[in-house]
């Protein structure tokens, strides 16, 4: 029987700030290893293996999260009864308990299961688009995402835009700043503008969000900045578009803006619990598992599925 506070902790132990995950990759795939699965890694990017376990059948139902956090890592340590450390919540608690909860199903007689650990959840999401490649992709008819949602089922997911800003200027000692013109303070009037801004409300996902996540530029105290940027994340609830229209009301031409990635909000739909071969079936009581589309908090649909990228921010109801 899996100790499951002993596998959080552990898995929190071993760093995986996202592009470094290699370590706990390799980690959970001997774990699964060890308890019989058949077990996969592969690379969703050089260096940065996604793994995939199943059983001896095709994987019907899948459980799912990331193996990669934000920075900084911190280790697992418990205190008054509480797992802390950099992933006990977002996700590696919920990847032991997924592991935990495989191992009660198979000992139930349950076959068809199947777990999928992904990288970069927290970036760019490559590991679940290499995923929705794998050949097995289209053997799911049920993926469960495991993300933070207060043990309630997401009802809704915020949608993803981000994007660099950045300024140019003109070099000069900063004994004579009238001979330059400073990257940094153009980059400093075009943010303060677009913390101004107005930005979209929906009454199930609340208020665009904008964060001003990293700012760098110049080269040392004594000359005026010739560049500088700005790396922004703004949560959606609306389309991108309308979104990007405004930015660009904001920013006019004073810097150029590089979008990097897009995903609109998705709303989520439920659907009965699956039956599938060797389980029994599901009460009348039983509680609804979510669903979304393409790009959002991941689905393997009804018909022949698929692993879908998504993105973490849910809104959840009871």
């Amino acid at each position: 029987m899996i100790d499951l506070v002993s596998l959080a902790c552990d898995l929190v132990d071993v760093p995986s700030v996202s592009g470094a995950e290699a370590q706990v990759a390799r980690f959970v795939a001997s774990y699964l290893t060890d308890l019989g699965y058949r077990v996969e890694l592969f690379d969703a990017a050089p260096g940065r293996p996604n793994v995939l376990a199943t059983t001896d059948r095709p994987p019907r139902i899948v459980l799912s999260t990331h193996l990669d956090t934000v920075p900084p890592h911190t280790p697992a340590r418990i205190e008054d009864g509480v797992l802390y450390g950099r992933g006990a919540c977002d996700a590696k608690g919920i990847m032991a308990a997924q592991i935990a909860a495989a191992e009660r199903l198979r000992a139930e007689g349950v076959d068809g299961i199947g777990l999928l650990f992904v990288v970069d959840e927290e970036m760019g999401s490559v590991g679940a688009r290499a995923a929705n490649a794998h050949s097995l992709a289209r053997e799911c008819r049920w993926l469960i995402d495991g993300e933070p949602t207060e043990n309630r089922l997401a009802t809704g997911s915020k949608g993803s835009l981000r994007l660099t800003l950045r300024t140019a200027g003109v070099p000069a000692h900063s004994a004579y700043p009238e001979h330059g013109r400073s990257a940094i303070d153009a980059l400093l009037e075009v943010l303060g503008d677009v913390r101004r801004a107005t930005w979209p409300t929906d009454p199930v996902f609340g208020e665009t969000t904008v964060n001003i996540g990293v700012i760098a530029g110049g080269t040392r105290p004594n000359v005026v900045a010739a560049d500088a940027r700005a790396d922004l994340q703004i949560r959606l609830v609306t389309e991108p578009s309308p979104v990007k229209a405004l930015l660009e009301r904001a920013v006019r031409d004073r810097a150029r803006i590089d979008y990097l990635t897009a995903v609109p909000p998705l709303r989520l739909t439920t659907c009965g619990s699956p039956r599938f071969p060797g389980s029994r079936p599901a009460s009348s009581g039983s509680r609804p598992i979510s669903l979304t589309s393409p790009t959002g908090a991941r689905r393997c649909c009804s018909a022949p599925g698929r692993f879908w990228t998504r993105t973490p921010h849910t809104s959840a109801s009871p």
